[in-house]
């Protein structure tokens, strides 16, 4: 159901008749005192109600959307009043951020907020990989007691693609396993010392696709990344190699994953992100060596929380000029 409050008129609101639009799941406690700013419209299915949403953004004042919401010049070009987008989450594929600083609309993203949940989820992912934890439960839950030895990770080469905050946080975590720590970040700019607390060495992408025994996917999706791993990068791959993706599904041509793991030269894939999501139900969901994971690997109580607060914050900075904490465009701030 929809949650609609229309605010008083205070002496702090200087405008009439203005709308906060939430278009997906996206509330908690730290949203409550928004609702005394303007009026609130909380509509988490509206995502996929493309002509309803544009009727409502003609009056909406700021966006708040997850991934669901498809942001583009369109959509942008239908809300004449629109000030700051904000998005719950770290990516921006879903967001023309051209079009927004075409229109002088700030974004407002939470960037790194959730990498800690990340990174934790690609170690559990990556460990339920190497131990055949999955299957064993399952096994053992029908009775079975079959005991295959899984591969530790102490002594193994983790490669990282994509070195931003997901991927250090999990370098961090990796500390205390003896793992090799490679990763390739063409962007990517640190300084030796800082690649020294980390304990990674930035390589090339060539160096990762043959060196490593577990790769984790950090990557997001642009032209350049789409289908990044394929058929060809995974034949050079070793023998048995483990892939974790948290980035974005599009990096990872999932037919040619498929071939692989059929092929066994994959040894398994833990896949929290996907091509298109929800995805349909195909051959992926048939292999005991994969684990797929509905795109929760950001997603913890303390991670929501923490994402709600930087963007509660933002909108009320809208209303008074402040910085914005999040803001990612070229609009750092609203007057």
């Amino acid at each position: 159901p929809s949650l609609s409050s229309t605010s008083a008129h205070n002496s702090h609101q200087a405008r009439v008749g203005l709308m906060i639009l939430i278009t997906e799941d996206v509330w908690g406690a730290q949203f409550e005192g928004l609702r005394a700013l303007d009026e609130v419209c909380y509509e988490p299915d509206l995502w996929n109600q493309r002509e309803a949403m544009k009727e409502k953004l003609r009056n909406a004042t700021v966006l708040v959307v997850r991934n669901r919401t498809k942001v583009d010049a369109e959509l942008i070009a239908a809300s004449p009043n629109l000030k700051l987008i904000c998005r719950a989450g770290v990516g921006l594929d879903n967001i023309d951020l051209s079009a927004a600083d075409a229109r002088e609309i700030a974004v407002s993203a939470a960037l790194g907020v959730n990498a800690i949940s990340v990174a934790e989820h690609t170690l559990g992912l990556a460990l339920a990989l190497a131990r055949n934890i999955i299957t064993h439960d399952l096994q053992t839950e029908s009775g079975k007691w079959i005991r295959t030895p899984g591969m530790e990770l102490r002594g193994k080469t983790w490669g990282m693609l994509g070195f931003g905050a997901t991927a250090q946080c999990t370098a961090t975590l990796l500390q205390g396993f003896g793992v090799n720590k490679i990763a390739y970040d063409p962007y990517a700019k640190f300084s030796d010392s800082q690649l020294q607390s980390f304990g990674v060495e930035l390589v090339s992408l060539d160096s990762v696709i043959e060196k490593s025994d577990i790769i984790s996917v950090h990557l997001p999706h642009t032209p350049a990344t789409k289908n990044l791993l394929n058929a060809a990068e995974f034949s050079r791959m070793k023998k048995g190699v483990l892939i974790v993706s948290v980035g974005r599904g599009e990096v990872i041509d999932e037919t040619d994953l498929i071939a692989a793991l059929k092929s066994g030269h994959l040894g398994g894939a833990a896949l929290d992100v996907r091509a298109s999501e929800p995805p349909t139900i195909g051959e992926l969901e048939l292999f005991e060596n994969v684990i797929l994971t509905p795109h929760i690997a950001g997603i913890t109580h303390e991670s929501q929380s923490a994402i709600l607060e930087l963007l509660a914050a933002d909108i009320m900075s809208s209303y008074t000029g402040a910085e914005l904490r999040g803001a990612v465009g070229k609009i750092r701030s609203i007057s």
